[in-house]
């Protein structure tokens, strides 16, 4: 069971004769999943793996509601600042991106978002958020998130036309989406001024702070997801191990989804765990 890709890339890269003992793997993150698939098309991958992440029961909840929510708690721990009335850049509406957005508007925040996804910018745009690219909203920023699963998101360029006070955060997998080395090399000095928060000095006289080194705000900065939001998304690694185990000699090494029935049985038991009850389809609605 991978959160990331690391596991995986180590046992490829560093401990290959480990793979013969392998049936498969399950994978949490959209990153890894992304990391994956490129292994995949690069014929890299040695052995099966289970997209845990793009399970209907996991990223709809999980991504959307864990991250929005831990998110926003871990900058509040860490700065204590007013969302109410701030810029709230917001990089990639994937569904991470989304449940960021959706949190802070409803704390009062006008939400920015900026994107390389043209589907994803036009829906962010139709939930009633401004898009933009990031060289336009690092000009009126007051707080930066990134959740794209890529590198070097919010680098030089952005770090020059910010306003001094600007707040960065990272709630993407790896600390490499805000280019630190880039913050480093345009500052004058840079002090520890609490718990998580960096202030760098720039060369500009403007001063912005990094919270949490630039690694997950809400791990490092929060605690992380509620359980009730954990549980759909550890029930999904469950179900799908004990599956692997008995179907995953038979796979191919590629990425697949979870299997429908697993998704499903999933929502079932956490929709009975809460006393919910839903209808049933007719067997003449069934027939439809």
């Amino acid at each position: 069971m991978d959160d990331g890709g690391d596991l995986v890339s180590i046992i490829h890269s560093k401990r290959r004769e480990l793979i013969k003992g392998i049936i498969g793997g399950t994978e949490e993150t959209t990153t890894g999943v992304i990391r994956f698939r490129a292994m995949e098309k690069d014929k890299a991958l040695k052995y099966p793996i289970i997209a845990v992440n793009d399970a209907y029961s996991k990223y709809l909840f999980d991504n959307r509601y864990g991250t929005g929510q831990s998110t926003i708690d871990g900058i509040l721990r860490a700065t204590s600042v007013l969302l109410a009335g701030k810029n709230f850049v917001i990089s990639a509406y994937g569904w991470c991106g989304r449940g960021i957005a959706l949190r802070a508007k409803g704390m009062g925040a006008n939400v920015i978002v900026t994107e390389t996804n043209s589907w994803r910018a036009l829906e962010a745009v139709m939930d009633g958020f401004r898009v933009m690219p990031m060289r336009q909203a690092a000009r009126i920023g007051d707080i930066f998130v990134t959740a794209t699963g890529n590198k070097n998101v919010i680098r030089k360029e952005h770090f020059l036309v910010m306003k001094s006070g600007a707040i960065l955060a990272n709630s993407g997998h790896f600390n490499v989406e805000i280019n630190i080395g880039d913050l480093e090399k345009l500052s004058k000095k840079n002090r520890k001024i609490r718990d998580n928060v960096e202030e760098y000095e720039l060369k500009n006289g403007k001063k912005l702070y990094l919270l949490a080194e630039g690694r997950l705000v809400n791990l490092a900065a929060a605690e992380g997801h509620p359980a009730e939001v954990m549980d759909m998304s550890f029930s999904i690694q469950a179900l799908t191990a004990e599956w692997l185990k008995e179907e995953g000699r038979n796979l191919e090494s590629k990425v697949y989804r979870v299997p429908e029935i697993i998704d499903k049985r999933v929502s079932q038991l956490k929709l009975a765990a809460t006393g919910i009850k839903i209808d049933k389809l007719t067997p003449e609605q069934k027939n439809i």
